[in-house]
């Protein structure tokens, strides 16, 4: 099956900003929880975020303390949308992060469902020389499916997500990038950082036929697809939530979140 390149994903989340919105629930409460408890977000903590897209995370981040945000996008559509939606609670820095200048200052790194689309050894290595000496990463991804718990709507689709290309959050086996957490952890050490713990946190959601249609519409492999094939594909997803569920949808959501400090010295 092809395979969705990372320059052309990081370019996708742009084209239908309403539809991430409207499709994607956010993220678990329990993750920022964690990120008071564990790696002291407070008030006037100093944030670096790693592709803010709509703000989902960002909002919430804002409303824990962190002050001053600094959000690394890529993405034009996406950066005016954050400048929009924060204005200056937010310094914007249009750049992927392999190419961001940074200073060395950071008491926080985050990234929320994007850092599949960095290159992993140099990303994690530009962050580690912006943090503070005793500073935290966290990187965490809310997936929606879970090979462990039942999922009566994605199995009726699969006939139609046939030929569209895998993106990077999929790797090879088909294990989710997310939860290849003996990767992820190696990357983190070789990276430099200590105290490394994974966390899962399992959830569900619901969504209604033009929420889960949005849904889908946020995947950068389906926005990849060409606009007609798009289409039939998303109104074919919203006909099954309306005929064979209802109109109602339910799935297992999983966050797999990664913490870890950067030593004292």
């Amino acid at each position: 099956m092809a395979r969705l390149a990372r320059e052309e994903g990081r370019r996708l989340f742009g084209l239908d900003t309403a539809a991430y919105e409207r499709g994607r629930p956010g993220h678990a409460e329990e993750v920022y929880d964690v990120l008071r408890e564990r790696c002291g977000l407070d008030d006037g903590t100093k944030v670096l975020e790693i592709g803010p897209g709509t703000g989902q995370a960002t909002r919430r981040l804002l409303e824990l303390g962190a002050d001053p945000l600094v959000g690394i996008e890529p993405d034009g559509a996406l950066a005016d949308l954050v400048r929009e939606r924060f204005g200056g609670r937010v310094e914007v820095r249009e750049s992927t992060l392999e190419d961001a200048e940074l200073e060395s200052d950071f008491a926080l790194a985050t990234a929320a469902s994007s850092f599949h689309w960095v290159d992993e050894a140099v990303g994690l290595a530009r962050i580690a020389a912006a943090l503070r000496p005793g500073s935290w990463i966290a990187l965490w991804w809310t997936g929606f499916g879970d090979a462990n718990r039942p999922d009566p709507f994605r199995e009726a689709i699969d006939p139609l997500m046939e030929g569209v290309p895998r993106g990077p959050a999929e790797v090879e086996d088909r294990r989710p990038f997310a939860h290849d957490a003996g990767t992820r952890i190696a990357a983190l050490e070789r990276a430099g950082f200590v105290d490394v713990l994974p966390r899962r946190v399992e959830w569900w959601h619901t969504w209604d036929a033009e929420g889960i249609r949005a849904l889908f519409g946020s995947f950068s492999p389906v926005l990849s697809l060409d606009p007609d094939r798009r289409q039939a594909l998303l109104d074919s997803i919203a006909e099954i939530a309306v005929r064979d569920f209802g109109g109602h949808v339910t799935k297992p959501v999983v966050t797999a979140l990664y913490t870890a400090r950067k030593p004292d010295r």
